[in-house]
């Protein structure tokens, strides 16, 4: 039997605020991998983080402190420290303190960029430096898609779960309705995991509303994990809808779950309707797995059967972000 929170905090790259909140100049605190941290954004435009507590007398950096230039400076005692963690001023000192002088790191400062309007962290357990990068999606950069919309959970539990959830054939019918699911392939690609999948929507009639006989059309879903915290599912052909996932780790216990959601502003009436049924749909799912999420445990050693879905492929696939040893990829074996 296994304990509900024996997974370790994954490593990757995290989504940690979304660029339109944060203006030149702004600074928040923030809570995720179990930390106190900080997000700021200098006078230039440079988004940063850095971890939240001031080395010289513990104060949070995040509750107080202002952007001088390309520096934060500390709420306490004005002590500065640039996006790297360096300290660049002292105001009242007449030499720097030797802990902070010259290049070395005063407070750590998190692997930082920006891209498809979200604010991105690099987190690992060891400090190390970033093993991939955060994909670009184009949708989320063109004028030829909507102004993007979220919703947003915290939710009791790991990121693994989470994504487990997606290849958990089963659960699609006996917690979501659903009457039978969509045939699809995947494929790995080290931190890269892509599902391929093809469905039956209502068709749509030349006006672009939908025909309510019944009649059904294809579309296509492609859905992509770059790495633990960045997902992302483009459907296309009748529905014409793309999908953010960022999956951030609030503590080893908790996720803070994004939907963003954009389409294209050429979408018919009947189109946006589809759209709309999409987003609707997908946040439902989310609420009906969540009083399971939150009360499940997790298993090393499931008993699975044969109509599970291939969890054993994903686990061995999200082993590799976790930087500290956990059991084995559990041994596929049939029920009774």
């Amino acid at each position: 039997m296994g304990t509900r929170y024996s997974l370790p905090i994954p490593f990757g790259w995290y989504g940690v605020a979304f660029s339109a909140d944060l203006k030149p100049g702004d600074v928040k605190p923030l809570h995720y991998f179990g930390r106190e941290l900080v997000v700021f954004r200098t006078e230039s435009g440079e988004a940063r983080v850095l971890d939240a507590y001031c080395p010289h007398l513990g104060a949070h950096l995040g509750h107080g402190g202002k952007v001088h230039g390309e520096s934060l400076a500390c709420p306490f005692h004005g002590w500065q420290f640039n996006g790297e963690g360096r300290c660049t001023a002292v105001p009242y000192a007449k030499n720097m303190p030797p802990k902070v002088a010259g290049d070395k790191q005063a407070v750590y400062a998190y692997p930082t960029v920006e891209r498809n309007q979200v604010i991105w962290a690099w987190y690992h357990p060891e400090r190390i430096e970033p093993t991939f990068e955060v994909e670009a999606i184009p949708e989320f950069a063109s004028d030829e898609w909507t102004p993007i919309e979220h919703i947003d959970w915290t939710i009791g539990t790991t990121i693994q779960e989470s994504g487990e959830n997606a290849v958990d054939a089963a659960h699609f019918i006996y917690v979501h309705g659903a009457v039978e699911m969509p045939a699809g392939t995947t494929t790995h690609d080290r931190h890269k995991r892509t599902s391929v999948y093809d469905m039956k929507v209502p068709a749509l009639k030349d006006d672009g509303t939908i025909d309510m006989s019944g009649a059904l059309r294809d579309s296509h879903l492609v859905a992509v994990s770059n790495g633990p915290g960045q997902t992302y599912q483009r459907f296309t052909g009748a529905l014409e809808t793309m999908m953010m996932g960022l999956v951030t780790p609030i503590d080893q216990d908790h996720i803070h779950l994004h939907f963003v959601f954009t389409q294209p502003k050429s979408l018919s009436e009947g189109q946006q309707l589809l759209a709309f049924g999409v987003k609707a749909e997908l946040k439902n799912q989310v609420e009906n797995d969540m009083p399971i999420w939150e009360h499940k445990i997790y298993l090393d050693s499931p008993t699975l059967c044969d109509g599970d879905g291939p969890i054993h492929q994903y686990r061995k696939w999200f082993r590799q972000f976790y930087a500290e040893p956990v059991p084995e990829p559990i041994k596929v074996r049939a029920a009774g």
